[in-house]
C-alpha cells in the first residue's frame, strides 16, 4: 500500500522514539496488555499509555479492550507495517535494550505459563466437569460434529488436546489422530480416555501449539477446542493450525463469544474473554484459509457463556499450483 510523503513522515515521527520503538518490537512478538508492557518497560501506566496512544493514532498498533483489560498488537493492515518491520530488522540482536526487553518478556511469558500449568495440574482430573459449568457440552459437541461433516478423515490433529474430548468425539471418523498438549497431566487423562474408547489410532504427544514441528498440510481436519482464550498470541496459534491443514481440509475452532466474566481470568487462567467473529475471520484469512460456517450456541442460563464454532477450509489446489502462485 502506497502512502504520501507526508504520511511517511508521520509514521516515522510516531515510531522514531526509543520507548515507542521498544513497544513496537515487543508487540511484534505477541499481543500484550498495558500492564504487561509497563512491567517490561519499567515505566508508569500513564507514560506507556501515552506512547501507545501516539502509535495507535499513527495506525501502527491496534487497541482492543477485553473485559477489564486492554490489549495492544501491531496493526495487521497498516501502511506502516512494512516500515516497522524494516526498522526492527535493523536492530542488532545484541543491543542491550532489546536484549533486556526480550528477557523481561520471557519472564512474563514464563509466569503466565507457570500459572496455567499449575491450574491445569490442579484441575486435570475434573476438567470436563469444569467445562460443563458454563455450557451444555452435548449440544456443543453435536454442533461440532455437524460443522465438521461426516468424514471420514485420513489424518486429524487436535491442538491443545486437554482431556482428549475431540479425539474421542471424532475417533470413529478419523483413520489416524494426533493430540498435542503441553500439560503432562492432561495428556495422561487423554490417554486414559482414548484407551477406554478403544481408539488405537489416536496418539498423544507433548507439543506446543505455536510450534508443533509437524509438516505443513499434514491433516485434513485440525481442531482447536476451547484453547485460544488461554493463549498470549491466539493469532499465531491460528496461523500454525492453518499451516497444518491439507488441500481441501478443514480447520475447526471452538471458543467463547465476547463476555464480561472477569472471574474466569482471575480464577481459571483465561487470558482473553472471548473473541469477535471479525477477529477470528481476519486470522483465518491471513493464514490463507477460506472462512466457512459460523455457529453461535447461546447459554442455557443468564450467567452462562455463548460458545462459537468457526470453520475454514484450504482451497483444494495442488502443491504444484500453490508453489507456482
Amino acid at each position: 500500500m502506497k502512502v504520501s510523503s507526508e504520511q511517511v513522515v508521520d509514521l516515522l515521527r510516531a515510531a522514531g522514539e526509543s520507548t515507542r520503538l521498544r513497544v513496537l518490537a515487543l508487540l511484534a512478538a505477541e499481543e500484550l496488555s498495558v500492564l504487561e508492557l509497563c512491567r517490561i518497560l519499567d515505566q508508569s501506566q500513564p507514560r506507556v499509555s501515552r506512547h501507545l496512544k501516539l502509535l495507535a493514532e499513527a495506525g501502527l498498533v491496534e487497541r482492543f479492550p477485553d473485559g477489564a483489560w486492554v490489549f495492544y498488537r501491531l496493526a495487521l493492515k497498516s501502511p506502516g507495517r512494512a516500515l516497522v518491520g524494516q526498522a526492527l530488522d535493523l536492530i542488532d540482536i545484541e543491543d542491550p535494550a532489546a536484549r533486556a526487553d526480550a528477557e523481561k518478556l520471557a519472564l512474563v511469558r514464563a509466569e503466565r505459563t507457570a500459572g496455567a500449568q499449575a491450574y491445569f495440574a490442579r484441575n486435570a482430573a475434573r476438567w470436563n466437569e469444569i467445562r460443563s459449568l458454563y455450557v451444555d457440552e452435548a449440544e456443543v459437541e453435536a454442533a461440532i460434529l455437524q460443522a465438521a461433516g461426516e468424514g471420514p478423515f485420513d489424518e486429524m490433529v487436535d491442538l491443545g488436546a486437554g482431556a482428549g474430548r475431540m479425539l474421542t468425539l471424532f475417533g470413529s471418523r478419523a483413520n489416524a489422530a494426533l493430540g498435542l498438549d503441553l500439560s503432562q497431566q492432561m495428556l495422561n487423562i487423554a490417554r486414559d480416555e482414548v484407551a477406554k474408547a478403544g481408539l488405537g489410532q489416536c496418539e498423544l504427544r507433548h507439543g506446543d501449539i505455536f510450534a508443533t514441528g509437524l509438516p505443513g498440510g499434514c491433516a485434513d481436519l485440525v481442531t482447536v477446542h476451547q484453547v485460544l482464550h488461554y493463549l498470549g498470541d491466539p493469532a499465531a496459534a491460528v496461523a500454525e493450525a492453518a499451516r497444518l491443514v491439507a488441500d481441501g481440509g478443514l480447520l475447526l475452532i471452538a471458543d467463547f463469544a465476547p463476555h464480561d466474566h472477569e472471574f474466569l481470568r482471575e480464577v481459571h487462567q483465561h487470558r482473553r474473554l472471548g473473541f469477535e467473529d471479525a477477529e477470528i475471520a481476519a486470522w483465518i484469512e491471513d493464514a490463507g484459509l477460506v472462512p466457512g460456517s459460523n455457529i453461535a450456541l447461546p447459554p442455557t442460563s443468564a450467567e452462562g457463556l455463548t460458545v462459537k464454532i468457526w470453520t475454514a477450509r484450504r482451497s483444494a489446489t495442488t502443491s504444484a499450483e500453490r508453489s507456482a502462485a
